[in-house]
């Protein structure tokens, strides 16, 4: 009767057991699938969150539904920053796991739970979504603003062109429209006196460095300073302009200097850059008799911003402007070459200074029927008139 008893007991509280295992399995299943369906965003975890990424078999959709109840319920920690302190720049690695990064970002004080971060960017599919790269973020964004800044990088590099034929205000506006660096910032820079390269040691005492801002594509640091990019211009002139050019100007006659300051007319006139040693000899021939140089460029240099328009270079120029504006840089009204360069010429300018057609032409006007911006050239006053008649408009 005692064993039957006891064999009853254990009957009982065996069948207890089981009541208690299965109900307490279909709680946790409740809780686990209750609004969690893998495609869609859980609407208890904080915005932003990408899609989940969908398991792919049953054992993977268990442990995501689990890591999907683990986030949920850990909601509030993902929006509880870690601390404050200044933004810093974090770098991602090339290949680097979540893993490894979230015990970076845990070692730098900028999340507190690095496995939180972990499971949060696993359930979201944003571990396969890290960007290699630098990455602005401070201890007082929460894991979920981590987690999205972590998918774009920084751009560790600008880049900006400077056209050929540009003077120096031009390129600082364009520095401030790209938001490359402070125009400003850089006119001053290329406004003082220095002489830190010998190819500026020529020029006259006051000179800027118009004319030795090498026109072409800089790539600078995001933080780059009006001085990285000055240097990077007076280095590329460096290595353009090569001694065997200066040579060869100065076995002319020609200090680099002067052949800086009749390069930037070149460039300002010149169109096509097969012409530019043409009209390159025009000039030449003009100073060789003592001829002035009658260049539209250096009258719009001296005439410099037109408010009406927003531009640095006033076109047409009026017949009465020529003998008007009273410069030292209008050519029209004072021989040889204006005090200094009107603008930044590129290479093929430079060259064409150095090395001119061979030409006996004093002329030249725009070709306005072709308007391909070709030039017509004349040996003589009266050809060129006649060329006026027949090729302007």
């Amino acid at each position: 009767m005692r064993k039957a008893l006891v064999w009853l007991v254990l009957v009982l509280a065996l069948g207890a057991m089981v009541v208690l295992v299965a109900g307490s399995g279909w709680l946790v299943y409740h809780q686990v699938t209750g609004g969690l369906e893998p495609a869609k965003r859980p609407t208890a975890l904080p915005s932003p969150l990408v899609r989940p990424v969908l398991p792919v078999s049953a054992k993977e959709d268990l442990v995501h539904r689990l890591v999907g109840l683990y986030v949920r319920l850990r909601s509030g920690d993902l929006n509880q920053p870690a601390g404050d302190g200044p933004e810093v720049t974090f770098q991602v690695q090339l290949g680097e796991t979540v893993e490894g990064v979230a015990s970076r970002l845990a070692q730098e004080g900028l999340v507190r739970d690095p496995e939180l971060f972990r499971l949060y960017m696993r359930y979201g599919g944003l571990d396969r979504g890290l960007e290699a790269g630098g990455h602005a973020l401070s201890p007082s964004m929460t894991v979920v603003q981590i987690a999205e800044r972590l998918q774009r990088a920084q751009a560790s590099e600008v880049m900006v062109t400077i056209p050929e034929g540009w003077r120096m205000e031009q390129v600082a506006t364009l520095l401030d429209q790209q938001s490359v660096l402070p125009g400003q910032q850089f006119l001053n820079l290329v406004r003082e006196e220095r002489s830190d390269y010998a190819f500026l040691g020529d020029r006259p005492a006051g000179a800027t460095l118009e004319g030795y801002l090498f026109p072409d594509t800089y790539r600078l640091p995001v933080d780059a300073h009006a001085a990285d990019l000055v240097d990077r211009m007076l280095r590329n002139f460096d290595s353009q302009v090569t001694p065997q050019m200066r040579q060869d100007a100065a076995a002319r006659g020609w200090s680099l200097f002067q052949v800086i300051v009749l390069a930037s007319i070149v460039e300002r006139e010149g169109v096509l850059r097969s012409e530019l040693p043409l009209i390159a000899s025009v000039y030449c021939n003009r100073l060789a008799q003592d001829m002035k140089l009658d260049a539209d460029p250096t009258v719009q240099y001296a005439l410099g911003f037109q408010s009406d328009t927003g531009k640095w270079w006033k076109s047409p120029l009026r017949l009465e402007e020529y003998a008007q504006v009273d410069s030292a840089y209008n050519t029209y009204l004072h021989p040889g070459l204006p005090p200094g360069p009107i603008c930044n010429p590129g290479l093929a300018a430079i060259s064409a200074v150095i090395y001119p057609a061979p030409s006996d032409y004093l002329y030249f006007v725009r070709n306005d029927v072709a308007d391909d911006g070709s030039h017509i050239f004349a040996r003589t006053f009266e050809e060129h008139q006649g060329n006026m008649r027949l090729y302007q408009k």
